[in-house]
């Protein structure tokens, strides 16, 4: 009998999986005017919140905002589907305030996919990839489990969890890349036979319990904001709160029953090879290895307004599911609970991030891009990020225009992405304040005002939201301007500016403005953002200076074809790391796990002493 053949498709990018990466990259790419086609399994999961339904938080908060500033539609599906709302951190610094919100996860995928529909230039194409087309050297489409051809002329690859996916509970482990949905086999061997370096991982998801079987009054409520803030600079409407979440603990007597099954565990019988993260870790790796702690925290979060599953935050797991019941018997609240779909465990492949160039491109096969948790990172947000920078990149790449790569100073994504390239990973990466140097500068408020630009040249900012971005921030200049004319007394020392005495930690804006009104309303928004920028000036001004020196030794060039055995003082294990990853600046070098700051001086002076023209003397 024949084979059954189908016409190749001939498209301009294609994108490979449809989760928080795949759909930015896909929608970034159509939106350029580019024929995108975004492949997925089911076309019921695009965008599924396989875990949390949850968006933002520390850092993350910062990476959707900078994900809306491109143009990227995290933001605006937040704010769409969003049931409960939280800045936080308000009462601190700017620089570490994070918007985060609770999303109705139906609705969610439901909105994506009809926004991804809607899309010019975009087909949503339900099938399974098999094979990733390579000839020469260079990606040219993608092969699927029915025969199918689809050529492109880039591919991006973002598969989430579902390379070679295995799902773990208790003892018992089976092939899946989400829980009953069939893992992507061929496609991993295919990646690893393409020659790319190739590593296990392992996340988990918690178990979803009947909001109807549970004790509400043995917890403690949690609010939303009474003025809910926004992700998205272009979101005009007013959000409202939904739901009310709520906090809890295990107990002593939870952790003996989950120590008393600890041989249960894939975790800690050697069942599961793959490495978890650290900082979101099971509650039998937090019973273990913080044995000190009689308690730990979880949340209990409504998964929708229209769902009676509540996602238990702080309790995933791995263990078998009549362990999970014991243990849940042991916590007052939940001793009558009811667990709708168990907790499990999923190991996967991934790709070492050290394959790549900054554009998110494989360094030894042009025009394949990869983007997500096959980058070894953890989160929705970090890959939404990769996402839409890979799908800039892929049309960038057709144009032949230099790739978009931003840098450390510039953005959470620029850290992101540096950190991947650079340093890789050995665990599942998550974005933390602490990983960005210049976190003052890198703030929540003003991402539009640090990124729009490039969401609008690359054609993903449209005209009205530019003239709304440059509106308000005329209105804040003239807020600056108003703050520096008007002036105060403070008893018998000379007037100072409202400005100066808005520097005095214990002033707030609002304190100030109550003493002397600003003429124009002004938006919560604002406000925060002319604030931060007020009480950091002084040390933004030094950051700034700091930045400008650093770029200049950063942005020094490596030649392609250096011979790092060349440079006076290296040791063999930095000249083979170097020679591995092949740094593209002195900035990148920096930042490679290893890498001494003598190793970097001693390169930046063989680059220079490199330079240096060579003089003839005539005799």
């Amino acid at each position: 009998m024949s084979q059954k053949r189908f016409p190749a498709q001939d498209y301009d990018v294609v994108v490979v999986g449809a989760g928080h990466a795949g759909c930015e990259a896909a929608s970034a790419a159509a939106r350029m005017g580019f024929k995108t086609i975004l492949i997925t399994i089911h076309l019921e999961t695009i965008a599924q919140m396989s875990c949390n339904p949850a968006i933002g938080g520390l850092a993350k908060g910062q990476l959707v905002r900078e994900i809306d500033a491109l143009g990227g539609l995290m933001g605006l599906l937040a704010d769409e589907t969003g049931i409960q709302f939280r800045l936080l951190n308000r009462s601190r610094g700017g620089a570490v305030q994070a918007p985060r919100a609770q999303c109705d996860k139906a609705r969610y995928r439901m909105v994506m996919k009809k926004w991804l529909e809607d899309t010019l230039n975009l087909t949503v194409f339900q099938g399974i990839v098999t094979d990733v087309l390579v000839e020469k050297g260079k990606a040219r489409g993608v092969k699927t489990q029915d025969g199918q051809s689809i050529h492109g002329r880039t591919v991006i690859i973002s598969p989430g969890t579902f390379l070679n996916g295995l799902i773990h509970m208790g003892l018992q482990s089976y092939s899946a890349g989400r829980a009953n949905e069939p893992a992507a086999v061929s496609l991993g061997k295919n990646l690893w036979r393409l020659g790319l370096k190739v590593f296990r991982l392992k996340t988990g998801t918690p178990m979803r319990l009947d909001a109807h079987t549970i004790d509400w009054d043995a917890f403690t409520p949690q609010q939303g904001d009474d003025l809910p803030v926004p992700f998205s600079f272009r979101t005009c409407h007013p959000l409202e709160n939904k739901v009310i979440c709520y906090f809890g603990y295990t107990n002593a007597q939870t952790h003996d029953v989950i120590r008393k099954n600890m041989d249960k565990s894939p975790l800690f019988s050697g069942l599961i090879t793959g490495i978890g993260p650290r900082y979101c870790p099971s509650i039998e790796d937090k019973v273990i290895k913080f044995p000190q702690h009689t308690r730990h925290q979880f949340f209990l979060e409504p998964e929708g307004v229209e769902t009676a599953e509540i996602y238990v935050n702080g309790l995933s797991s791995s263990l078998p599911y009549d362990v999970q019941v014991d243990f849940l018997k042991t916590i007052p609240g939940l001793d009558q609970a009811k667990i709708l779909r168990p907790a499990y465990g999923i190991e996967y492949d991934a790709v070492s991030p050290t394959e790549l160039k900054p554009s998110l491109e494989v360094d030894t096969i042009d025009n394949l891009f990869l983007a997500g948790q096959i980058n070894g990172t953890s989160g929705y947000e970090e890959a939404a990020a990769q996402g839409i920078m890979a799908g800039i990149n892929a049309c960038l790449k057709i144009r032949k225009q230099d790739p978009f790569v931003l840098r450390r100073d510039e953005a959470y994504i620029g850290v992101l992405v540096d950190d991947l390239v650079t340093r890789g990973v050995e665990e599942p990466y998550r974005l933390f304040t602490s990983r960005a140097e210049y976190r003052l500068s890198l703030r929540a408020d003003n991402a539009d005002s640090r990124l729009i630009q490039y969401g609008r040249k690359y054609g993903l900012i449209g005209e009205g939201d530019l003239l709304a971005f440059l509106a308000k921030q005329e209105k804040i200049r003239r807020l600056f301007a108003f703050l520096q004319k008007e002036k105060r007394c403070l008893g018998n020392l000379p007037k100072i500016s409202l400005k100066e005495w808005l520097k005095n930690p214990d002033v707030s804006l609002q304190s100030v403005l109550e003493y002397k009104k600003f003429p124009e309303p002004l938006t919560d928004e604002e406000m925060r953002h002319t604030e931060a920028e007020i009480k950091y000036e002084g040390y933004l001004r030094r950051q700034e200076k700091e930045i400008d020196r650093i770029q200049r030794l950063d942005g020094t060039k490596i030649p392609e074809g250096i011979d790092f055995q060349k440079v006076p003082g290296l040791t063999r294990e930095i000249v083979e790391k170097l020679g591995k990853i092949r740094p593209k600046t002195i900035g990148n070098a920096k930042r490679i796990q290893g890498i001494t700051p003598a190793a970097i001086i001693n390169l930046g002076l063989y680059l220079k002493v490199r330079k240096k023209p060579t003089f003839h003397v005539k005799h």
